[in-house]
């Protein structure tokens, strides 16, 4: 399975999120409960109309839902690279019953078409061989009663099907599904484009769900901020499960930098930049010029709270800022 398919290899990520949102507000539109069958289609190729309906799939499946995935673009498929399986025997192999390459005559039962992928609950059927008239394979009864037969099977059936400015594939698709996504990209799809395919789409009965906008680029700091939130862990660690994110690592390692642990010498600092809590003395000569939190015992790190350490955390700054301004002075 190839790393587009970040809702799998990366179910923590702001695109992950992303597309659990765009599942969600289709969930919500399907107030019947009667949407069992979505078009995922674009204006041109390019626009991601592919990675948008594997994606949305794993979603799907991800609630425990059984979703088939069809690669209905028998000219040019690439759904079977993505999930890494077999690209033949596919749709249009099932729709002809006939094995293109050898004319040899296939089986009838659709389960024989369905692959499983490594997402729990997605399966999916390949294009198949290229045929010489995929359009109307499409508008055939056989197309009508695969879906009929998917619906008894599995929650949701989507299809990802071809660019309908280049060929009337999925167009025709339209027709017999509940309802249709049209996948567009930012400063590459034309508006007038995007007008014709859903003036289309309507014109034949087909019932549209939304247009969702692809490749919006999105500053750095901002994803870095979204992937802290949803995927990272926290800096530092302090044990019986207290967390606190150390904003002041820097000066914290100017200090230890200075610090040398004797075995006879009694523990009076705490370093907190790692997951563990740990004690150390700094080498000073005059121990008169330390906080009075520095110069505490610290018998056991565990017992110390984390008002306490931000409060010696605190103590330790104000007293490198000093020796800072003496050794400026000097």
């Amino acid at each position: 399975m190839r790393k587009e398919v970040i809702a799998h290899k990366d179910p923590k990520s702001p695109i992950s999120e992303i597309f659990r949102t765009l599942r969600t507000n289709i969930q919500f539109m399907n107030t019947s409960k009667k949407m069992q069958t979505l078009l995922i289609t674009s204006t041109l190729p390019g626009e991601g109309k592919s990675w948008i309906a594997a994606n949305l799939a794993v979603t799907f499946a991800q609630t425990g839902k059984k979703v088939i995935l069809i690669d209905a673009d028998m000219r040019k498929g690439r759904q079977y690279v993505i999930f890494g399986v077999s690209p033949r025997p596919g749709l249009s192999n099932c729709l002809s019953e006939i094995e293109i390459e050898g004319n040899e005559k296939l089986s009838e039962q659709i389960v024989d078409y369905v692959q499983e992928t490594e997402v729990e609950n997605l399966y999916l059927i390949s294009a198949g061989n290229i045929p010489p008239n995929p359009s109307e394979l499409l508008v055939s009864s056989q197309m009508v009663q695969l879906l009929e037969e998917l619906k008894n099977i599995c929650d949701i059936v989507i299809i990802d099907g071809t660019p309908c400015e280049l060929v009337a594939d999925s167009i025709i698709l339209s027709r017999i599904v509940d309802s249709t996504i049209i996948v567009t990209a930012h400063n590459y799809t034309k508006k007038d484009a995007l007008d014709r395919v859903i003036k289309n789409i309507k014109n034949v009965g087909g019932k549209l769900a939304g247009v969702v906008v692809n490749k919006i680029p999105v500053s750095t700091r901002k994803y870095e901020e979204k992937y802290y939130y949803y995927g990272k862990e926290p800096d530092a660690v302090i044990k019986k499960g207290m967390t606190s994110r150390n904003t002041n690592n820097n000066k914290i390692t100017e200090l230890i930098k200075k610090v040398k642990p004797e075995e006879d010498s009694k523990p009076i600092v705490i370093e907190n930049n790692e997951k563990e809590a740990k004690v150390v003395k700094p080498e000073i000569q005059n121990e008169e010029e330390l906080p009075k939190a520095m110069k505490v015992e610290i018998e056991n790190a565990e017992d110390i709270s984390l008002e306490r350490t931000n409060d010696i955390l605190k103590q330790i700054n104000q007293y490198l800022d000093n020796e800072k301004k003496k050794l400026n002075k000097k």
